[in-house]
């Protein structure tokens, strides 16, 4: 109980209810290690310490009464801060609206406190989630708790650190194009993309089908408890779906005896780093000797045709979208923000939307072909094994010695958002040279969310990863 921070949801839980621990107990633990901490890691938008506490004290009188014992009665959960409380700012990392608040709680911060759980803190994003390194002008630089020359990923980078950091047990994360998946691969933390539909989102956004919001832990069983909750029917979001019989994720330590797995290293043409792909590796051999039967194949993807796909698509959607909401304040933007908006506007003029179409129906088929006769496909999440905590990367990124002239082509995630129906969970797969964490990306077929989830509770078991944590000092 010494590192009363790093307690896992599901255990605490477990304590909850034998009253071996009360929430208010673990509550100030986390409240303690980040006033000891998140002043070098930046993880943290704002806390919610006062409200907190009263919340942490009512969770503990209804557990010593037996009664009403929601999913997250008494955990502490930090939110991204795009994902609104009313009353609360919702700036998105902007400059210019910085004094903007929510009217109305986001529907993953609706279940979360309907479930029990404590909104005690909320967490950095780059500007309008726009990126995959965590700065903005507004709240700084986010740093990886393992190494804090590193960024921890984005754009639910705040999420990763904090877990990372100890700041936090269960926390929310978008995802668009990676924006969960990369920061719990360079986190050493596990970030869950649903399939498209599964977890409510907000207007008008919620009809992109690349994006959807999702939870992020420090164990998979975590990641399925919060999972459970955020999922289901929301009527402000008609893409949302219903499970009929309802649908339960589970992370059990279930045997993968009789799986097919299929491995594939670089998806095509991407340039893995060696320390990524050994890590890799060793998941797949270790689920071997697990029982799973695991094949190596190759796909006809490359970097450049992904990453046109993918520009087309945020050209018709969320480049507009973003040029609409900082009209008048670009002189305010970060450069990787502005860099975002004229790729997307120069992409839409390249290609016609239905160009776009045609290029993601033809990469869905081709995974589904590559994926007949298998289980789950097994691949790493980033190509490159990190970034620099304050990089721009407007001139591109060196992915293994290859210069990508864009640095969104260095991470391995974007398929899956263009195959957005098929759930992918993102796992720790070893260390990479640098110092920090590497990952790796188990896909299901669509809406076969129970596999993965199988998938990734082996892989944990096999991998032991529970026991290890960043070296972090006092950093107030």
């Amino acid at each position: 109980m010494t590192e009363l921070h790093y307690l896992d949801a599901t255990t605490a839980l477990g304590m909850f209810r034998s009253r071996e621990l009360s929430p208010v107990e673990l509550l100030e633990a986390v409240m303690a290690r980040t006033e000891a901490v998140n002043g070098g890691v930046n993880a943290l938008t704002e806390t919610l310490f006062e409200e907190a506490l009263p919340a942490a004290r009512q969770a503990a009188i209804r557990y010593a009464r037996g009664r009403d014992l929601t999913p997250l009665l008494g955990l502490p959960v930090a939110t991204k801060e795009k994902h609104g409380i009313k009353g609360r700012t919702l700036s998105q990392g902007l400059v210019a609206r910085k004094d903007e608040y929510a009217a109305e709680d986001h529907p993953v911060v609706e279940r979360i406190q309907r479930a029990g759980g404590i909104i005690h803190a909320r967490t950095t994003t780059p500007e309008y989630s726009c990126a995959t390194v965590t700065h903005s002008p507004l709240w700084g630089v986010t740093r990886n708790p393992w190494n804090l020359q590193f960024s921890p990923g984005g754009s639910s980078g705040g999420a990763g650190a904090a877990l990372a950091a100890g700041l936090t047990p269960l926390a929310t994360a978008s995802d668009i194009a990676g924006s969960t998946r990369l920061p719990a691969s360079f986190t050493g933390t596990v970030g869950f993309k649903a399939p498209y539909g599964r977890i409510p989102g907000l207007a008008p956004l919620s009809a992109d089908h690349y994006r959807g919001d999702g939870p992020m832990a420090r164990t998979v069983a975590d990641t399925a408890l919060l999972a459970n909750v955020m999922s289901g029917r929301h009527p402000g979001d008609h893409t949302s779906l219903a499970d009929v019989p309802p649908h339960k994720f589970h992370a059990p330590a279930a045997s993968v005896a009789g799986l097919r797995i299929a491995l594939c290293i670089r998806l095509g043409n991407y340039p893995v780093a060696a320390d990524v792909e050994a890590n890799t590796r060793c998941v797949a051999a270790a689920l071997r000797d697990a029982g799973a039967a695991v094949e190596e194949i190759e796909l006809p993807w490359t970097v450049e045709a992904i990453s046109r796909t993918m520009f087309t698509h945020f050209g018709y959607l969320l480049g507009p979208a973003m040029e609409d909401e900082t009209a008048g304040s670009e002189e305010l933007l970060a450069p990787y923000t502005r860099r975002f908006m004229a790729d997307a506007r120069r992409a839409a003029r390249q290609n016609r939307f239905v160009d776009g179409i045609r290029a993601e129906t033809l990469l869905q088929a081709q995974l589904a072909a590559a994926m007949e006769g298998f289980d789950a496909l097994l691949c790493p999440a980033s190509a490159v094994p990190s970034l620099e905590a304050d990089g721009m990367y407007l001139d591109g990124i060196d992915a293994n010695g290859e210069q990508l002239e864009h640095y969104w082509q260095g991470h391995m995630t974007a398929p899956f958002n263009i195959a957005n129906r098929c759930p992918v969970l993102a796992v720790p797969s070893g260390m990479a040279g640098c110092g920090i964490p590497t990952g790796v990306q188990i896909v299901g077929h669509p809406f076969d969310d129970a596999t993965v989830f199988t998938v990734g509770a082996a892989v944990e078991a096999v991998l032991p990863w529970a026991g290890r944590r960043p070296e972090l000092l006092t950093l107030a």
